[in-house]
């Protein structure tokens, strides 16, 4: 340990010139060796330690002195001075604890690295000077950031060798004088240079010739603030007594030690009177930081404190006039400045400002233990207070404005909860701190800790607060703490004769009408200034006798200002400033200065024999009484606005009714055609319509509800009403890849669509193409237009795009989602059926003849197609068929009529939203011809109704009458172009899609790429074969398509027929691990149940259903088909707009079912519909269960998927955020050997834990290197994922290769706020609602949309590389 300190100057040489590592070098020792308290005590001692550190950061150093023996920082080494830091830390570790108990040679040893330590605080006093440029601007910003750096890192050191001199009295009086003689050496050239004199009302000041806007001035000034800080100690300890031992009157020379100070205030009043432009930023940062919580304690601060000294020593009047000397503004009071130069006038009323403002801070900030009686507690909450005032904030941000001692801590937690109350988070944002009323009373308008944007937004709330409460908007400091007795001389610079000159002149500036040297915020501080002096009169007269206050600050105010005939005392002129307009905001100020005159008069008038106190309550009663004669006067002002308001509105009202008499015939028409859309609505929602009308399939379905809609474009606001011959108007929208539903994640998915056959889709629902609009209308035409812009602006911009306008993409002109397309908004065609017909084909058309003709119809096509001619179909069944025959032209006897007549303008949106839809769930470059467009259009309307179902069920929502506005429209828009898209396309292709589909359930169609059964979801099949329909009634002579009646019987069977094969499937897949046998009684449902599968068990040779209770393949059946049928509503109610049964609006499951039944034409048994069909439908089932794929399928019984099937969620997360930081500890990457720190990222989707941001786990892709998370994101959630970084504690939403953005993680710490980066370490727990929040962003397909709008708001030139995430 010895060797460590006699080579310690070495070590730190060799580090310094070094490119080791700290954390390699042996100097990293020092830390373990001098934070031990006795070692350190013994180290001052024996080893002269803290004369070792100094002197070895003198020795580092010398290239940074000028010739004048200053730091000059110019063109440092920012690596080579970061290593210097190392060497000041090692200072605060030898002081972080304080000694108990000091022994002579401790004091002697300290006192000696004291002296050393004042060495380099020479070096900085009055380093880096600047002049101040005229006429031309600087060329280079020169460096200050290495001085603001090192004042920062001595900040601490600073306030620690102040504090250990403060622990012994006889210590603190040798270093005040050390630091005496120190700051008067570098204070040589003040006293010997030449002298200026300076008059004011009677008073005179002979002081040196320089001002701060000519003159060499520096922002650094550590001696005489170290001088301020021991002398603030010294008043604490009551030691001020003995300092003339010391430090002789003589010798003291006070003038000198303000002069610095003070420039420094001015240099900063200055660069706010933007005298100091052409200085350029390198000044206004240093302005910034000399100000800022890092830094002010041991500079602004300390500074303020040193004028404090200043005036407690010196006569007030000689004070004021070297101040208004230094300022520069001793011409300002001295005569009227005429001049009109408008910059010269706006300078001088802001340097008075910032004069005005400083001599508040020196008479009125006595937080500080030393300057005013208050301990740090009451310090500390003075800051929350006043940071609270401001706007209720979280625990972090009040933490960063409150200055950290050596051990980082602010003295928050000891106080907060005594002035401010906490208000937990919501969903989003974080808990904040609400300030108690009772606190608000300290409020002080002029906190010099506020800058000026805090100031301003401070006074708007607390005079909005007082409004609301209904109170006067005065806003007067609040009484302040006594001095101690060291500076209680201060108070008389309030009641000199300069101060009253001062604030006279301002107050007969602003009555004057020809000045224009004044301001409100001018007058604003002198009415500040008259308030502190009125309070300290009226608290020494409460205190003490009348005759033994000597403070007359009254009678000063009271006094005329000239013997001249027009004189007048501060108390008429404040009574005139009532009466000016532009005053209007200061007059309740005004008024209360005013009856403080009166209550200090009044406590001056009573006689001495009455006590003070009785007195002060007699002058609050009348000032209660003023208050509430000024209560009513405001009371009756808002009853007059208030009836000059209905006044106004009588007569808008007036106006109104005579507009709509004039134009009454345009009036009349209106109310007309919105008394027809009312009584469309009124049809829907009557309770008399009898039931049927809540029906959509088979004969007694009901009417559809159409209205008339005329939309407005975003873009150019027309109106518009929706018709299949108009132009087209469209909805922006997205379509993307989605693995929402998934039951298989991380199913490898074709990055490439080019053998992909997307008709069927796998029952495990892996990969799918959701469309999602924001549900904003324009027309076509205007889009087109509103795109091309987008792409002409985007090849002349720099920055990174936000989009990518290949892939077709674009914002939202409105909301600003990310887009990607269009849909064309079609108008609904209404089907109305007559009753008479229906009935009269029911007997006719039953399952089996409808499939015949089917059948007969396809086998007619195959026929055409392979020889041209038609051929008779044998018979499939023979059951009631009688004799009669089916041929190719039996399906248009059920009735026909001729298809719809789309315009070009909407065929042509049709074809791009078609072709958008293949592009992106295909991954494949746009072709309108491909034959698999259709197939991906049906395809993502089946997805997008699944996906929303689920999003419904999971958010405890109704199904009808919850989806959001967009959600609506969406649906509502992509099922009408469904129908309109097989228009566009060949009708034969259709046709050949639709036999395929039909094959699943007609096995007699089967062909070799038809799948099993079990491995398809059979909603799409459903969404798929109803929109193919209609093209088997097309034909090459004529374009025709069914009628309302046929369409229903067609929408009634395909239903029916997938229906029986969804419960087969159902059936087929239970899962068999029953729970223990209920004891409930078999119902009618159960029986049929069991002697269904009885049957199938036989089709299978006993494979499937042995022993399985009836009871429990019901209830299996009936949760397995619900999601199914849910879909199935919602598809068949936004194609035909039927409206559903009451019970569909309400979130009730056991109403649901039924109403869902009775929407969908099934009996609430559904095993009756199998009894119903059963000669029809045996010879199907003997034919699906004959199927070796099924069977083959059955003994995997991994990966089948069981019915309903489960609802996807985030991974679970424990409660604590340590748990996850345990495990990333543990974390190894797979593919790397070293030990060097990794990335770990948890994805939330699957819980895989991957190497993040490293070279080693990055993949190929298409040619291109990504990282692990964006490949495994392809993966896992088709390009979209959501990644938390476990060492960072932030959630990382990723889309495609290149974009992604950061969201809050749902981690928070009790103060409800997340730490991204884990900086502030405290405890995180899981917010529960913030989780859900992320899930349900997940499940609503919102992550792309999360992602554009964040790199809108956070747009950079060069953003982070997410291709290497």
């Amino acid at each position: 340990m010895q060797s460590f300190i006699k080579y310690y100057k070495q070590l730190q040489k060799d580090y310094i010139s070094d490119d080791h590592d700290r954390s390699i070098s042996v100097t990293a020792l020092s830390v373990q060796m001098f934070t031990v308290p006795t070692l350190a005590r013994h180290l001052i001692e024996e080893q002269n330690v803290i004369s070792v550190i100094t002197e070895t950061l003198l020795e580092v150093l010398p290239e940074y002195l000028d010739r004048n023996n200053k730091f000059n920082f110019q063109g440092y080494s920012q690596d080579k001075l970061g290593r210097v830091y190392a060497v000041i830390c090692d200072l605060k570790y030898i002081l972080i604890s304080k000694p108990t108990v000091w022994t002579e040679r401790l004091r002697m040893q300290f006192l000696e690295g004291f002296r050393s330590f004042l060495k380099i605080l020479t070096c900085m006093q009055g380093m880096e000077e600047i002049r101040r440029q005229v006429g031309q601007h600087i060329e280079v910003d020169p460096d200050w950031e290495a001085a603001i750096a090192i004042q920062m890192q001595l900040k601490n050191i600073l306030l620690m060798f102040q504090e250990w001199c403060a622990c012994d009295e006889e210590l603190l009086l040798v270093a005040y004088k050390e630091c005496h003689k120190a700051v008067m050496r570098c204070s040589t050239s003040f006293v010997s240079s030449s002298k200026t004199v300076i008059q004011l009302c009677g008073h005179t000041l002979e002081t040196k010739s320089y001002k701060v806007s000519e003159d060499l001035v520096s922002i650094h000034l550590p001696l005489s603030r170290t001088l301020a800080g021991l002398h603030v100690r010294l008043s604490r300890l009551g030691a001020i007594s003995r300092l003339h031992e010391f430090v002789p009157f003589e010798d003291f020379q006070v003038e000198v030690l303000v002069e610095y100070p003070l420039r420094c205030l001015v240099l900063v009043a200055q660069v706010v009177a933007e005298m100091w432009r052409r200085n350029g930023l390198s000044l206004i940062s240093q302005v910034f930081y000399y100000q800022d919580v890092k830094c002010r304690e041991e500079m602004y601060d300390k500074d303020i404190i040193m004028l404090q000294i200043g005036a407690s020593l010196m006569d007030p009047n000689r004070f004021l006039l070297l101040v208004l000397q230094r300022y520069e503004l001793a011409d300002a009071f001295n005569k009227t400045i005429a001049t009109k130069d408008q910059d010269l006038i706006k300078q001088y009323n802001t340097l008075i400002e910032e004069m005005l403002q400083v001599l508040i801070y020196i008479v009125g900030e006595r937080y500080v233990p030393g300057v005013g009686n208050v301990t740090k507690e009451e310090v500390t909450m003075r800051e929350i207070i006043h940071l609270l005032c401001i706007e209720p904030m979280p625990h972090s941000a009040i933490a960063k404005n409150l200055p950290e001692n050596e051990n980082n801590e602010t003295g928050l937690e000891n106080v907060i909860n005594k002035v401010a109350t906490f208000k937990k988070p919501g969903v989003s944002g974080h808990g904040v701190y609400e300030l108690k009323d009772e606190s608000l009373k300290d409020f002080n308008m002029y906190f010099y800790h506020y800058s000026k944007t805090q100031h301003s937004k401070a006074e708007h709330m607390q005079k909005k607060r007082r409004k609301q409460e209904n109170k006067d908007e005065a806003l007067p400091p609040p009484p302040p703490p006594e001095f101690c007795p060291a500076f209680s001389k201060v108070v008389n610079l309030l009641n000199c004769d300069v101060m009253m000159y001062i604030l006279r002149t301002i107050f007969e500036r602003a009555v004057d009408p020809d000045s224009n040297l004044w301001t409100e915020g001018m007058l604003q501080m002198a009415f500040h200034i008259l308030a502190l002096g009125l309070l300290e009169e009226k608290q020494q007269l409460q205190k003490s006798p009348e005759e033994e206050v000597t403070f007359d600050f009254y009678h000063k105010a009271s006094r005329l200002g000239s013997s001249a005939m027009n004189a007048q005392n501060i108390q008429m002129l404040l009574e005139k400033l009532k009466g000016i307009p532009q005053l209007e905001g200061q007059k309740d100020m005004i008024t209360w200065i005013l009856q403080m005159f009166d209550t200090v008069k009044r406590l001056r008038e009573k006689s001495c024999l009455i006590v003070a106190t009785t007195s002060g309550s007699e002058s609050i009663k009348s000032d209660e009484i003023i208050h509430d004669k000024e209560k009513a006067e405001r009371k009756r002002k808002a009853e007059a606005a208030r009836l000059h308001r209905q006044k106004i509105m009588a007569q808008m009202s007036a106006l109104q009714k005579n507009f709509i008499e004039t134009h009454k015939l345009m009036y009349d028409s209106t109310s007309e055609m919105s008394g027809k859309e009312d009584s469309i609505m009124e049809e829907e929602s009557t309770p008399g319509v009898s039931d049927y009308s809540r029906i959509a399939l088979g004969p007694k379905r009901g009417p559809s509800v159409t209205e008339k809609e005329v939309l407005t474009c975003i873009l150019c606001q027309e109106e518009q009403e929706v018709k299949i011959e108009n132009n087209a108007m469209v909805l922006s929208a997205c379509v993307q890849k989605s693995t929402t539903l998934t039951q298989h994640r991380g199913k490898p998915i074709e990055l490439s669509g080019e053998t992909l056959d997307p008709l069927f889709m796998d029952s495990d629902l892996a990969h799918g193409t959701y469309t999602g609009s924001c549900g904003h209308v324009m027309h076509a035409v205007c889009w087109q237009k509103y795109f091309e812009a987008v792409q002409l602006s985007s090849q002349q911009r720099i920055h990174v795009d936000l989009f990518d306008l290949e892939s077709g993409e674009y914002l939202c002109p409105l909301c600003k989602s990310l887009c990607n397309t269009v849909i064309p908004i079609i108008p609904l065609q209404p089907q109305r059926i007559n009753s008479e017909n229906t009935e009269a084909l029911a007997q006719l058309l039953t399952l089996a003849r409808w499939i015949q003709t089917v059948l007969a119809r396809i086998r007619g096509y195959n026929v055409k197609h392979a020889k041209g001619e038609h051929a008779a179909v044998p018979f499939l069944f023979d059951q009631g068929m009688g004799d009669s025959t089916f041929e190719f032209h039996s399906i248009l006897s059920f009735g026909v009529q001729s298809s719809i007549k789309y315009s070009n303008s909407i065929k042509e949106m049709v074809i791009l939203f078609a072709t958008t839809i293949y592009r992106i769930g295909l991954k494949m470059p746009p072709d309108e011809t491909d034959p698999r467009i259709p197939m991906m259009t049906w395809s993502t309307c089946a997805f997008t109704i699944q996906a929303i179902e689920n999003l419904l069920g999971d958010e405890g929502k109704p199904l009808f009458g919850a989806l959001q506005n967009r959600q609506h429209n969406g649906l509502k828009a992509l099922m009408q172009f469904a129908i309109a898209q097989r228009i566009t396309c060949s009708q034969v292709l259709i046709q050949k899609h639709l036999i395929r589909l039909l094959s699943v359930v007609l096995p007699i169609l089967k062909s070799d790429d038809t799948p099993c059964l079990l491995s398809i979801d059979l909603f799409h099949v459903l969404v798929g074969a109803v929109l193919a329909f209609p093209s088997l009634y097309w034909d090459d002579a004529v374009d025709l398509q069914p009628s309302s009646v046929s369409s229903s019987y067609n929408h009634l069977y395909l239903f029916h027929l997938i229906t029986m094969a969804h419960m087969f499937q159902i059936l087929l897949t239970i899962d068999t691990d029953i729970p223990l046998a209920q004891t409930q009684e078999e119902s009618e449902e159960a029986h049929s149940a069991s002697s269904f599968l009885a049957e199938v068990s036989q089709y299978t040779n006993g494979y499937v259903g042995c022993g399985i209770p009836g009871w429990y393949l019901w209830v299996s059946l009936k949760n397995g088909i619900i999601p199914y049928l849910r879909c199935a509503a919602l598809f068949f109610h936004y194609l035909l707009g039927i409206t559903p049964p009451e019970d569909l609006f309400t979130n009730s499951a056991e109403s649901e079912y039924s109403a869902l039944c009775s929407y969908l034409s099934l009996p609430t048994n559904l095993f009756l519909l199998f009894q119903k069909y059963w000669d029809t439908i045996r010879p199907l089932l003997q034919r699906w269960c004959a199927d070796p794929a099924l069977l083959n399928c059955l003994k995997q019984k991994s990966t089948i998927v069981r019915y309903p099937r489960k609802r996807n969620s985030l991974i679970e997360l424990p409660d604590d955020y340590s748990c996850l930081l345990n495990q990333a500890s543990h974390f190894r990457c797979p593919r790397s050997s070293d030990d060097e720190r990794k990335h770990p990222v948890l994805c939330l989707f699957c819980g895989a834990i991957l190497c993040s941001q490293n070279i080693c786990c990055q993949e190929i892709v298409n040619g291109e290197e990504v990282g692990a998370c964006i490949f495994h994101a392809l993966h896992c959630g088709a390009g979209v994922c959501i990644f938390l970084k476990i060492r960072e504690c932030r959630v990382v939403l990723v889309e495609g290769k290149a974009r992604g953005c950061a969201y809050p993680a749902p981690y928070l710490d009790e103060y409800g706020e997340t730490d991204p980066g884990l900086k502030r370490g405290n405890p995180l727990h899981l917010s529960r609602e913030r989780y859900r929040k992320l899930h349900l962003v997940w499940q609503q397909h919102c992550i792309i949309e999360e992602i554009a709008r964040s790199q809108e708001t956070n747009q950079m030139l060069f953003g982070f590389n997410w291709q290497l995430l």
